[in-house]
C-alpha cells in the first residue's frame, strides 16, 4: 500500500513480509488514533491468527514534499531484530530501522472527511524535494558560499525542472534567493525552496540561519514541472 503525506491510504492491508524476532517494550513512534486502530483491528480480523499479526509502516521513498507509505500486515514472529515495535490495546505497529527517524511524531488516523474511507498518515517530516547533497567544499564569506551551494549542488538538480536557485544578496545572517526559469511560477516552487534550498543552505552555512524567497510566484510563463 503506497501513498504519499495526508493522502489517503486506500488499499487493503493484507501484504505479508519477512523478517525475524519481535520487543514490545519500546516507545512509540508512529501515533495511532482510536479510530484507525479499530479500524486495523477490524481489517486484521479477516485474517487467519489475526492476533500474531502486527501492523507494519514503512517509508518507501519521497515525492514532492510528502513521503510515501507502505502498510501491512506481518506476522509478528518474522520482524527483523532491528524494527522498532510497539503494543497498544492489542495492536503491535512495526516500524522498520530506516523509517524511525522520518516517522517519529507522525500519526495514523482517518481521514477528516468520513465519505473519502482509508486511512491517513499525518507527517510533520519532510523530505528534501532536490535528494542529498553529499559533502561539498565551500569557502570564501557567506555569499561565496551561497552561491558555490546553489551553483555546484542545487541548480543542477533544478535543471530537470527546466529552472534555477539565484543569490540575490546577504544581508547579515539572512540570505535572499530568487527562483527563475521553470521554477518561477511552478505550484512546487514554493516548497522546494522554503523544504529544500532552504534547509540545504542553512544546514551546510551555518552563518546563514534565515532565507528568503524574493521569487515573484504569480509570474512565470509555461512554469515546468516532472
Amino acid at each position: 500500500m503506497t501513498d504519499t503525506g495526508a493522502d489517503t491510504l486506500t488499499h487493503t492491508m493484507t501484504d505479508t513480509m519477512t523478517d525475524t524476532m519481535t520487543d514490545t517494550t519500546q516507545t512509540e513512534v508512529l501515533i495511532v488514533s482510536d479510530a484507525a486502530r479499530a479500524t486495523v483491528k477490524e481489517i486484521r480480523s479477516q485474517e487467519d491468527d489475526a492476533e500474531a499479526l502486527g501492523l507494519r509502516v514503512e517509508i518507501t521513498g519521497a515525492k514532492g514534499v510528502d513521503y510515501t507509505y507502505d502498510l501491512s500486515l506481518e506476522p509478528l514472529a518474522e520482524t527483523a531484530a532491528d524494527d522498532h515495535l510497539h503494543e497498544k490495546d492489542g495492536l503491535t505497529v512495526i516500524v522498520p530501522a530506516l523509517s524511525v527517524p522520518l516517522l517519529a511524531g507522525a500519526t495514523l488516523d482517518l481521514p477528516a472527511n468520513a465519505a473519502q474511507g482509508g486511512l491517513v498518515i499525518r507527517n510533520p517530516n519532510r523530505p528534501n524535494p532536490l535528494g542529498d547533497f553529499g559533502q561539498l567544499e565551500l569557502s570564501g564569506d557567506a555569499a561565496d558560499k551561497v552561491r558555490t551551494l546553489l551553483e555546484q549542488r542545487i541548480n543542477p538538480a533544478l535543471a530537470s525542472h527546466g529552472g534555477f536557485a539565484e543569490l540575490v544578496g546577504v544581508e547579515g545572517e539572512r540570505a535572499f534567493v530568487t527562483m527563475g526559469g521553470g521554477c518561477q511560477g511552478c505550484a512546487m516552487s514554493a516548497a522546494t525552496l522554503r523544504e529544500g534550498i532552504s534547509k540545504a543552505i542553512r544546514d551546510a552555512i551555518p552563518e546563514i540561519t534565515e532565507v528568503v524567497d524574493t521569487t515573484d510566484h504569480e509570474q512565470g510563463a509555461n512554469p515546468y514541472y516532472t
